[in-house]
């Protein structure tokens, strides 16, 4: 008797999902992609327009929010800040007014932890789930499906849709109800933030005492100062490739977010505001849309030296 040869799952329409995805920037068109090339039944929507790349691929573009609620089952929103959701979600074309019971919103931005749990109180008030659902790894980690995912609702929302977060993310963690996934994702850009201003730092220091900079990171990444920001935004400065990536302008936004909320509830966040001074130098210098890892031109700017130079 011969052995069958193991089969494969194969999707079908039972397992496959009708999805809207809203935004589709740096970050949502690669994420929105993902999606489209699964196999679901994605609805597109764009202020900026929809690539054409993600329709040729099967994506369905649509002419509003409004529509794309009404189509899909999972509306997924990914743009640059607060207000933006907020419209997006409840303008008189937007996600809201498309809305039936049943359906599930998921925010993917990062924002206001605070605005977010009165968005899902809104949203849930038409008889809908909410998720907040933010974002780490910037657009290589969109466009290679291995993004972090901190998610904040409830279990059964969450169950619900983890199936698409899977084929967008690695690390995918319910952190807590809505709310929780936007404070995860504060946190995170503080610790990014000053990651960055530390690898600038050293560099920095390096170069202008001589030392090669491109091997002393090299170095750096065997010992215990290794570190994704080391590896990835480390090279940047090296090789002085500040193109986004996740512009500054959207970092500076973030840490708003995380000082303002810390003023709320007393906590001080002295080396946060440090890192958002030299953002908003580079920012004053025409540097709002360089990728986050230019903060160490504010740094050089200081230090009347660039990483790479020689040593006078």
């Amino acid at each position: 008797m011969r052995g069958a040869s193991p089969r494969q799952p194969r999707m079908t329409e039972k397992t496959m999902s009708k999805v809207g995805f809203i935004g589709l920037g740096i970050m949502g068109n690669p994420m929105a992609g993902q999606l489209v090339k699964a196999g679901h039944e994605v609805y597109l929507y764009s202020r900026s327009g929809v690539p054409g790349e993600l329709t040729e691929a099967g994506g369905m573009a649509c002419a509003s929010a409004k529509q794309v609620a009404q189509q899909a089952d999972i509306i997924i929103t990914m743009v640059p800040d607060t207000p933006h959701v907020a419209s997006v979600l409840f303008d008189a074309e937007g996600v809201a007014a498309g809305l039936s019971p049943g359906k599930v919103v998921v925010d993917m931005s990062s924002i206001s932890p605070v605005e977010t749990k009165t968005f899902a109180e809104r949203i849930k008030a038409l008889g809908c789930d909410y998720v907040d659902a933010p974002v780490s790894g910037g657009e290589i980690g969109a466009r290679a499906a291995s993004l972090t995912i901190m998610a904040g609702g409830s279990d059964a929302a969450f169950e619900r849709v983890k199936p698409l977060f899977e084929l967008m993310g690695k690390n995918i963690t319910l952190v807590g109800e809505n709310g929780a996934g936007q404070t995860c994702k504060v946190a995170n850009q503080i610790i990014v933030a000053l990651n960055i201003e530390a690898v600038g730092e050293a560099l920095l220091f390096a170069s202008r005492m001589g030392a090669d900079p491109a091997k002393v990171r090299q170095a750096l990444m065997g010992g215990f100062a290794a570190s994704r920001i080391l590896e990835v935004h480390g090279e940047r400065m090296v090789n002085r490739t500040f193109n986004p990536g996740f512009r500054i302008e959207l970092h500076q936004k973030d840490l708003n977010l995380a000082l303002s909320s810390a003023r709320a509830v007393g906590v001080s966040l002295p080396n946060t505001a440090t890192a958002q001074e030299l953002f908003n130098s580079c920012a004053a210098h025409g540097g709002g849309g360089w990728d986050h890892s230019a903060m160490v031109r504010a740094l050089e700017h200081m230090a009347n030296f660039e990483i790479g130079q020689q040593p006078s």
